[in-house]
C-alpha cells in the first residue's frame, strides 16, 4: 500500500465516525425535544374533550330542567357538538336518575373522560327546599391513564357523587 492509499483510508474512516457522531447528536437532541413536544400536543388536544363533556353536562342539566328527562342523543341536546372529532368519540348513556357523557379517546396517548349528571333531592343542596323538589348535580372525571377505553361512570351514593376507581375528578357542581 502506498502512503497516499493509507492516508485515504484513514480519512474516510474518520469521516464515517463524524457521521456517526452527528447521528448520535441528532438522536440526543430528538430525545430531549420530542417528549415535551408530544406532551404539548397531548395537552392541546385533551381540553377539547374537557370542553365537550362539560358542555354535554350543562346541556343535559338544561334539558332536564325543561323536559324532566335527560336527552337521549348528543344532537338532541341542541348545543351543536359533533359526536366524533379527530381525537375523540362522544356519546351518552341514560338511566332514570342519571346521564353519563363520554369522550373516549381515539389515540392511545390521550386520556378519556366521563361526565355524570345526577338527579338528587333539592334538600341535599338546600335544607330549606321542599322535600318534593329535585335538582341536578354534575361531575367531570378524567381517566387516570391514556388509552382508547371508555372510563367507568361516576357514582351517586345518597346524593354524594364521586368519580369511579381509575378516574380522577376535574369538576363537580350543583345546579
Amino acid at each position: 500500500m502506498t502512503q497516499y492509499q493509507e492516508s485515504s483510508i484513514s480519512n474516510s474512516a474518520s469521516k464515517g465516525c463524524g457521521c456517526l457522531l452527528l447521528l448520535m447528536g441528532i438522536g440526543v437532541i430528538g430525545a430531549i425535544v420530542i417528549p415535551p413536544f408530544l406532551s404539548t400536543v397531548t395537552n392541546a388536544t385533551q381540553p377539547e374533550a374537557i370542553v365537550y363533556i362539560s358542555s354535554m353536562n350543562k346541556g343535559q342539566e338544561a334539558y332536564f330542567v325543561e323536559k324532566s328527562v335527560f336527552s337521549t342523543s348528543v344532537k338532541a341536546l341542541g348545543i351543536g357538538l359533533k359526536t366524533e372529532t379527530t381525537n375523540y368519540k362522544y356519546s351518552l348513556v341514560n338511566t332514570k336518575k342519571a346521564t353519563f357523557n363520554y369522550g373516549v379517546s381515539k389515540k392511545i396517548y390521550l386520556k378519556s373522560y366521563v361526565g355524570g349528571v345526577f338527579v338528587i333531592p333539592a334538600t341535599k343542596v338546600d335544607s330549606n327546599s321542599s322535600k318534593n323538589k329535585i335538582t341536578t348535580t354534575s361531575i367531570l372525571c378524567q381517566a387516570d391513564s391514556p388509552g382508547t377505553i371508555k372510563p367507568p361512570e361516576p357514582t351517586n351514593q345518597n346524593g354524594k357523587i364521586a368519580c369511579a376507581t381509575g378516574t380522577v375528578e376535574l369538576t363537580q357542581g350543583y345546579h
